[in-house]
């Protein structure tokens, strides 16, 4: 019989600060993750007191703190807690962090700035669902002047590789003839999805960096350091996700 006990296995691996739940459920599906000894199933339940959950041979539990890490990425990282290819990643850039916290979203390897990272699945699971459209703000330079027909076609949408891209906003804030920077605030989350907006009107991106999220914004933080974020700062991210933000 189940146990009111019970948990679903990707939701007990992202609350263990592992990955998002979609991340999970991921590794679940590879069979990377095993319950007491057997390869688990996706939608497999787990007793957390009882069960004992192994991602690749080592054991995962439940960490006592969560920390919320707001990072300003620089270029040349890579967003995720390994790389195979032996790049450079983000978690390079926490020294001093002991808890074993995950990025929430991407940011691609030549862009920058702000890049959050939690070991709360929950949250990082809310910030990444569309179905929040959650508010993302960045900051574009690109070579030569951007034309208005251009601009107009960005806010209203562009055919990329993934499809139409939904409406955003677009505001020049600095038009020259050898360069335009350009702010976007965005709801979606596509794989260099401004990048390609860009691309499709024949633009060079010479600078692309990410200045707030959901309101919580990058401020002066210096390129390639870290800080928790405040609590007024969750409150936003809670709210912009319909949570309610309670100190742990």
């Amino acid at each position: 019989m189940p146990n009111q006990n019970d948990v679903r296995l990707q939701k007990f691996m992202a609350e263990c600060g592992v990955a998002s739940r979609r991340k999970c459920e991921q590794l679940i599906e590879e069979g990377r993750v095993k319950v007491n000894g057997h390869v688990a199933a996706l939608g497999t339940k787990i007793n957390p007191k009882k069960d004992i959950v192994t991602l690749r041979g080592k054991r995962i539990g439940r960490q006592e703190s969560v920390r919320y890490i707001m990072l300003n990425k620089p270029r040349g990282f890579v967003t995720t807690v390994s790389d195979e290819l032996g790049r450079k990643t983000v978690v390079d850039l926490l020294d001093g962090v002991k808890e074993r916290v995950y990025p929430v979203g991407r940011l691609d390897r030549d862009s920058e700035g702000l890049l959050l990272m939690t070991n709360d699945g929950a949250l990082a699971n809310a910030l990444t669902h569309p179905s929040y459209e959650i508010t993302k703000t960045y900051r574009v330079t690109v070579r030569g002047k951007v034309e208005d027909e251009a601009l107009q076609a960005l806010r209203e949408g562009v055919e990329i590789d993934s499809g139409k891209t939904a409406p955003c906003e677009v505001v020049p804030l600095v038009e020259e003839t050898q360069r335009t920077v350009l702010e976007f605030k965005i709801h979606e989350g596509k794989n260099r999805e401004i990048r390609k907006m860009l691309e499709h009107f024949g633009l060079e991106v010479i600078r692309l960096r990410r200045i707030a999220i959901a309101g919580v914004k990058l401020g002066m933080l210096k390129i390639g350091d870290y800080r928790d974020l405040n609590e007024n700062e969750l409150k936003k991210l809670f709210h912009a996700c319909g949570m309610t933000y309670q100190p742990k």
